[in-house]
């Protein structure tokens, strides 16, 4: 039987697609913030539509690679992320530690300290005085673990000198990336029950595809590395899927929360051997960048980030007035790190709660942690919700999905060099995704006692 054509409809959505993701990769400056939110507006209705229409599963495999093939040359014009990537990655070529100094401490020493030898200090120095003009966190430690660094670092000796070569590497990873993606999501899927074709939802979803192939961001071989690690856990292999799991971890340390939901699904014993084997895989990785300054640096990094960044939040802004109101300044200090201390409790307690912790339950239930995770944190950036959008992939809720479309908003700060916020946009992202995600809950509440009382 020859294969299903698509409809005149969603070959126009297609097309629509196209054109918008076109003319976001190469005719769209993230300061233009009304073309940014009304061109991703026509690819998320045209994503709607396509979902709706039920495109034939080829065709939306076909588009998925098609439209991120579409950026395979573009820069990334709505991130400035790449540069510190391309900073970190001429470190690392040139076998220098990039956990070990601060952009400003480099520039300020010439470089001297890290390059010693003057031959490679003069071919490297140039780049990096270029680069130091357009990073946004040049007094920073870098935070990017060392599966990243390895990708920037091999990424930078192959074009050491052409930013465009650069990225065009970077994107050649994530585009593979996307593709065991794809692979785990059509292996999975029916596994858990599901029809293949759900994981359209995720490929052709306009944030990950903008996020991650078109700004270059690493979430995409973070949510690969979950999916490989559960589906190795489908498969009875749970040292495999340790080895996965810590190679997530040593790409974003977020994956870390899936642990606690492995205890009551692998037991004692085999819990201990699969954190043991999970965590010694990332450190493994971390080997050659191992020292007294990587921890500490990290640290300061992430205390940085849990007490000082503020973007995109959703509790932490509700909060920041009220103790500007008691104290006469911004208390994110305090707020910040009580906010990810409620948000590992609440998922301590969503996996101490569980009532069938099996495979099934597992992508379900991280979802919920993630989004408790977010919804505390105090910068939530729209790349972020590419993991939690890929989830729910995986489960019967939506509003990850949502959640993606609206974050596009969070993008109004970009307009004038003050990166100035709009809250009332936040609130609208906020407003939208809440509503969605409590009209859910109870519906999955409601079906749960349907399904008991039966």
């Amino acid at each position: 039987m020859p294969a299903k054509l698509p409809s005149l409809s969603q070959c126009a959505a297609l097309l629509l697609s196209g054109a918008a993701y076109a003319a976001l990769a190469y005719a769209t400056p993230r300061v233009q913030f009304g073309q940014l939110v009304g061109l991703f507006a026509a690819a998320g209705l045209a994503y709607w539509w396509l979902l709706r229409t039920q495109l034939p599963l080829r065709w939306g495999l076909a588009a998925a690679l098609a439209f991120r093939l579409l950026w395979l040359p573009a820069a990334p014009a709505l991130s400035d992320d790449v540069y510190r990537f391309r900073w970190d990655g001429l470190l690392v070529a040139h076998g220098v530690n990039p956990f070990r100094f601060r952009p400003d401490e480099l520039i300020a020493d010439g470089a001297r300290a890290a390059l010693p030898d003057v031959g490679a200090r003069a071919a490297v120095l140039p780049e990096l005085q270029q680069l130091y003009r357009q990073l946004n966190s040049p007094h920073y430690y870098s935070v990017y673990p060392p599966i990243c660094q390895f990708v920037f670092g091999a990424s930078a000796r192959l074009f050491p000198s052409s930013e465009a070569g650069f990225a065009a590497c970077l994107r050649v990873v994530i585009l593979a990336a996307e593709a065991g993606t794809a692979w785990l999501l059509l292996a999975l899927l029916p596994a858990l029950g599901w029809p293949a074709r759900r994981a359209l939802s995720y490929l052709l979803h306009p944030l990950v595809i903008v996020e991650l192939t078109g700004n270059l961001h690493f979430e995409g071989l973070v949510f690969g590395f979950i999916l490989l690690a559960i589906w190795q856990l489908s498969r009875q292999k749970w040292a495999a899927s340790a080895g996965a799991l810590g190679l997530g971890v040593a790409t974003k340390l977020l994956p870390l929360l899936v642990l606690p939901l492995l205890v009551r699904r692998l037991g004692g014993r085999r819990f201990l051997a699969y954190t043991a084997l999970c965590l010694g895989t990332a450190l493994l990785l971390f080997g050659p960048f191992l020292s007294v300054d990587l921890f500490v640096n990290i640290a300061r990094s992430l205390k940085l980030y849990f007490r000082n960044f503020e973007f995109n939040a959703s509790l932490y802004y509700l909060l920041r007035p009220i103790g500007i109101w008691l104290t006469t300044y911004n208390q994110i200090a305090i707020i910040g790190p009580s906010l990810a201390v409620l948000s590992g409790l609440v998922g301590l307690a969503l996996a101490w709660r569980e009532r069938r912790p099996d495979l099934a339950s597992l992508p379900p239930t991280l979802l919920l942690m993630l989004t408790a995770y977010y919804a505390a944190a105090t910068t939530v950036h729209p790349w972020y919700l590419t993991l939690p959008l890929g989830l729910s992939t995986l489960t019967r809720f939506r509003f990850a999905r949502v959640w993606g479309g609206l974050a596009i908003l969070s993008y109004a700060a970009y307009q004038t060099a003050a990166y100035t916020e709009n809250l009332w946009l936040v609130a609208l992202e906020y407003a939208g995704m809440y509503a969605v995600l409590v009209w859910e809950l109870r519906a999955t509440s409601a079906s749960t006692r349907t399904d008991g009382a039966l």
